[in-house]
């Protein structure tokens, strides 16, 4: 179905309280995003007498009265990512008047498609993220766009730059502001905000272990140098982010519920393999473990191809927890590094005991973490000019700990959260189920072909090889 937007306004929301200006550094964390493509997400909501004067009286100033209000408790994401010729780093900096950009839109795609659970083309999503802007000289924090469908309901689309902040800061705001846009409408606004939603900026917390900021910024620079043809970069200290690939017009997209039955299933079945295997051993069969197993064991299998291609896989890693002393839960900006486990071969994956291999490698990757996956960012950074050609790298965006679906703003829970920017690499995302029971919702975008072969892997009842 060919489904047309209709931008109705584009306007600046400034922070509702905002009279001092406010610098932020970059820490390590937050330079190894600095050139990596922003996170797109649409958060789906239903409400079918979503009319459009319903929306433009009710629903859009609402989100935006209850916008400017939030901001001015994180006021970095009004501001810009700023790279002085004289500093060493790049740095956030909010002046009083900055703004973020709202676009509100009009679509009439069908969104029982967009947020159902069929196949369906990923470039129908694209149209209902914003752009960021970026420049050489600049780049905006964060930008929304509010798009009705009507007597349908609307969906808001998120586009964050990551060089700001990580998924855990951004689903903190993301609740903020629905918590006082929905407050707002309750008129309950003298209530004070969650204390646990309201973010800590004191940089101090993240050293600068082993001057790893220098580091960091020096894999990039050859990075760039490589991206330049072997050529010194013309400005090494554009913000302009790398070159996206060219998203196919044939990729589509589809997300699996998995309920915590169908997890208990895999559980179970990766327990009897073990234990029935010549050398048993015990796993750490959390849901992330035997979920992302799941699906990397399928992804591998609908790639098909020769046994010998090269593998990979990782996950990004909160590192509040395991930094000593720990960083606070609610600390703002980066705080996330990976794991990679690299080079495999698809073989391992694809026999019989695939899926058994598949969760005890995952399992071994997350028994390893502790504070030193900190320091290893230079080493992913200096990774990727290595890569085998032809290698199926695959990775995960979002978390089944953000809590998305309690993302009410006073029109009830989302029907759907999909995180777009998967598009961009071989990356899958991961959510929480909407029911709240234990299930997990897995995002998938691949070729019409290969998607067609993962879903007919993903049925549980059958998953043998």
């Amino acid at each position: 179905m060919n489904s047309s937007l209709n931008v109705i306004d584009v306007s600046r929301v400034t922070p509702s309280a905002s009279s001092e200006s406010l610098t932020l550094p970059l820490t390590y964390f937050d330079i190894f995003w600095y050139k990596f493509h922003p996170v797109e997400r649409v958060i789906f909501y239903q409400v079918t007498d979503a009319t459009r004067p319903f929306f433009d009286s009710v629903i859009v100033p609402n989100l935006k009265s209850s916008l400017s209000s939030s901001l001015s408790h994180y006021l970095p994401l009004a501001g810009n990512l700023v790279w002085d010729s004289l500093d060493q780093k790049p740095n956030i900096v909010y002046s009083p008047n900055d703004a973020v950009s709202f676009t509100v839109a009009e679509s009439n795609a069908d969104v029982s498609r967009l947020a159902g659970n069929k196949p369906f083309p990923t470039a129908e999503l694209h149209p209902l993220v914003p752009e960021l802007q970026v420049t050489d000289d600049s780049a905006s924090a964060v930008s929304f766009q509010v798009t009705l469908f009507p007597n349908q309901g609307f969906c808001i689309g998120v586009t964050a730059h990551h060089a700001i902040l990580d998924g855990k800061t951004a689903t903190m705001f993301l609740k903020f502001w629905a918590d006082t846009c929905k407050r707002q409408q309750d008129q309950t606004t003298n209530a004070s905000p969650p204390q646990d939603l309201l973010p800590i900026y004191d940089r101090t917390v993240i050293k600068n272990p082993n001057n790893i900021e220098a580091k960091i910024l020096n894999e990039w620079y050859s990075l760039l140098e490589m991206f330049s043809g072997g050529k010194e970069p013309d400005n090494p200290k554009s913000l302009k982010l790398i070159p996206s690939p060219e998203i196919s017009l044939d990729v589509v997209r589809f997300t699996l519920d998995l309920t915590r039955e169908d997890i208990q299933t895999l559980r179970e079945r990766l327990k009897r393999e073990s234990s029935a295997s010549p050398s048993p051993k015990e796993l750490r069969l959390s849901t992330f473990v035997v979920t992302y197993s799941y699906a990397l064991t399928c992804l591998i299998r609908a790639r098909g191809g020769e046994p010998s291609r090269p593998i990979g896989y990782g996950f990004a890693v909160d590192c509040r927890g395991l930094l000593d002393p720990p960083a606070p839960s609610s600390y703002f900006g980066n705080c996330v590094s990976a794991t990679f486990k690299m080079p495999l071969t698809a073989e391992t994956f694809m026999g019989e005991e695939g899926f058994l291999a598949a969760a005890s490698s995952v399992s071994d990757s997350v028994e390893e973490l502790d504070e030193t996956i900190a320091l290893k960012l230079p080493d992913i950074l200096a990774s990727f000019p290595i890569l085998p050609p032809g290698s199926q790298l695959v990775s995960v965006a979002g978390s089944t700990r953000f809590g998305v679906y309690g993302l009410d703003f006073g029109w009830g829970r989302p029907e759907r959260v999909l995180v777009v920017s998967i598009d961009q690499g071989e990356a899958i995302s991961m959510a929480e189920g909407r029911d709240g029971n234990g299930g997990v919702e897995i995002g998938f975008s691949l070729k019409k072909h290969e998607m067609e072969a993962l879903i007919d892997l993903l049925k549980i009842d059958h998953f043998s090889f």
